[in-house]
């Protein structure tokens, strides 16, 4: 009877030693056991350090990717709604003299920058007395004033669209990174473990896989985004260009009836 109950407790002290070899094999392959939380915090907090840092730099590039978005998009808004307002008073019929006095000098938006170039340039040429040469280039002086104002002030538009290019080509490969690092360090644990029971294996699958989730987060807005708010850039850098050669064109008549 007592030799029984020897081997018994024997038998019990076996299983609670390989018990506890088993918890800390897994505690040491940072493979969350089957209560592991799935939550996407629980996720992230179980990660291992690098796919960590992945998750960290994915989550701060969406950040500054929506960012860019909403100041772009308010940006665009803005200036179109401004330059809406400056075509109507430019075209209203008033003196050119007293636009630019208002406006030219000191401009609060790009159209009014081009009108503002555009006339410096036509009175410091016309200042310029007696001279044919002056009279005969003031329209390539003006549109050269005009080209630099615009590539100055589609160039301040333009700020930042490089980083929404870089996040919608690159996010995806660095989660795929941090995808493929988990995986080789859940399939260590796992192999170190003896054990590929899914409950054991799902919860470092799906750490890793958060990080190319995390990838397309940040990259498809970026990639919808750059198209969008390329394709406006584009038109509003078009809007300053015609009303460049059409002001330009003025300029030049008025040049030629003061001959």
């Amino acid at each position: 009877m007592q030799d029984s109950v020897s081997q018994a407790a024997s038998a019990a002290d076996a299983v609670n030693q390989a018990a506890s070899t088993a918890a800390g094999a897994v505690a040491q392959s940072g493979i969350a056991p089957p209560s592991a939380d799935l939550s996407l915090f629980g996720l992230f907090l179980q990660a291992d350090v690098v796919v960590k840092l992945v998750m960290i730099v994915l989550l701060l590039a969406s950040v500054w990717v929506w960012a860019i978005i909403i100041e772009k998009t308010l940006t665009l808004r803005r200036v179109n709604r401004e330059a809406n307002s400056f075509e109507d008073e430019f075209w209203s019929g008033g003196s050119l003299d007293v636009l630019y006095e208002r406006e030219g000098t000191d401009p609060a938006n790009p159209m009014a920058a081009v009108f503002g170039a555009a006339m410096s340039e036509w009175k410091r040429t016309a200042r310029i007395a007696g001279s044919e040469i002056a009279k005969t280039s003031v329209r390539e002086r003006v549109e050269r004033a005009m080209n630099v104002t615009i590539m100055r002030e589609m160039d301040r538009l333009e700020r930042f669209m490089i980083f929404l290019a870089s996040v919608g080509s690159t996010a995806p490969f660095v989660g795929l990174f941090g995808t493929v690092w988990g995986i080789m360090h859940s399939f260590s644990a796992i192999a170190a473990m003896h054990n590929t029971d899914l409950s054991v294996v799902a919860p470092g699958i799906a750490e890793a896989l958060f990080a190319t989730a995390l990838g397309l987060v940040a990259a498809i807005p970026s990639v919808l985004a750059y198209n969008k708010i390329s394709t406006d850039l584009t038109r509003f850098a078009g809007r300053l260009e015609a009303f460049g050669s059409e002001f330009s064109a003025i300029l030049s008549r008025q040049t030629e009836e003061h001959k």
